[in-house]
């Protein structure tokens, strides 16, 4: 494969490093009383508002360009968007950061299920061998967390639950990706999903009552945190990275995310490694490795593809 051909996997792999510390910044904001919607529009109203600038100034006429297909998809993409981050958010709430992420990462079986059932695409066997692994890697991940500290989360099981549903929700924003990319630059793409998803959740907010002031400044610094890194860096990466390696893959990639935030977690709160979860991070980066050996970049990236790309062509 030509050098430049591993530039997506590289930027692929700095947003998972980068997407790992996501858990441990929403954990610290929690911790202080600040509700999970608050953070989560918070997240999003940052991260809208940092593009704002960059967006209309350089690629303002493409925005103003855009097609009410487009306008459509990119809207319904930031209500998956907004629903993922309200559901996982929530669940960090109610079970641990290990199950939580552990479980919000089995998009793999969604968007494999979806991508076959709307586009047809059936995935070989290797790369079906690397999602099984990365998925059983998951699950024991999420059992050694539950069996150790069960007695910490009475609610585990409801948190479990909007883990799952924040990995559904997650799987429609990447496949929906997947198509929007091919006909808008990754600037416009992510201006237009990530202000729709803040607008969701702002309004969510407001309609729901839910404070957002006269909380700690660890709180309000986590927000910008995690709009700044998780949200701009991490998500955009796979955003970049989804005009050139499917959404399947890109899922299966970002397994490795419990692996990241569980050594964070073992750095910042001393939590310790199980045997059965070490076993599980081994599974999750075996599946990782053979997933990427049947994957293949659609194109090599060319030089322009920036954050203000021109559009590619459909």
């Amino acid at each position: 494969m030509p050098q430049r051909a591993w530039l997506p996997f590289l930027v692929l792999a700095g947003g998972v490093l980068i997407a790992s510390t996501s858990a441990i910044m929403i954990r610290f904001a929690q911790n202080t009383g600040m509700p999970s919607l608050t953070i989560a529009a918070g997240r999003m109203l940052v991260a809208a508002l940092v593009l704002l600038p960059l967006a209309w100034l350089r690629v303002g006429d493409e925005l103003r360009r855009l097609q009410p297909r487009q306008i459509g998809w990119g809207l319904l993409s930031g209500v998956c968007l907004a629903l993922h981050f309200a559901a996982w958010i929530s669940s960090l709430a109610y079970t641990s950061v290990a199950s939580s992420v552990a479980l919000v990462s089995t998009g793999p079986l969604w968007i494999a299920l979806l991508s076959f059932l709307l586009f047809r695409e059936q995935p070989g066997a290797v790369a079906l061998g690397g999602i099984a692994l990365t998925v059983m890697g998951s699950i024991l991940i999420g059992v050694s967390d539950a069996a150790v500290r069960t007695g910490s989360y009475p609610q585990a099981t409801l948190g479990n639950l909007l883990a799952v549903l924040g990995a559904l929700t997650v799987s429609g924003y990447l496949l929906i990706g997947r198509n929007l990319r091919r006909t808008l630059s990754l600037l416009a793409y992510i201006w237009l999903v990530y202000t729709s998803a803040a607008v969701i959740l702002l309004a969510w907010v407001l309609v729901q009552g839910v404070p957002l002031f006269g909380f700690a400044l660890i709180a309000y610094l986590s927000i910008i945190g995690l709009a700044i890194g998780p949200q701009l860096l991490g998500h955009t990466s796979f955003n970049w990275a989804l005009r050139y390696l499917s959404a399947t893959f890109i899922a299966v990639a970002v397994l490795g995310e419990p692996i990241g935030s569980a050594g964070l977690a073992w750095l910042i709160f001393g939590e310790g490694f199980a045997p059965l979860q070490l076993g599980g991070f081994v599974l999750v980066l075996a599946g990782i490795y053979f997933a990427s050996q049947m994957e293949r970049p659609r194109d090599p990236p060319p030089p322009s593809e920036t954050l203000v790309s021109t559009p590619a062509e459909p």
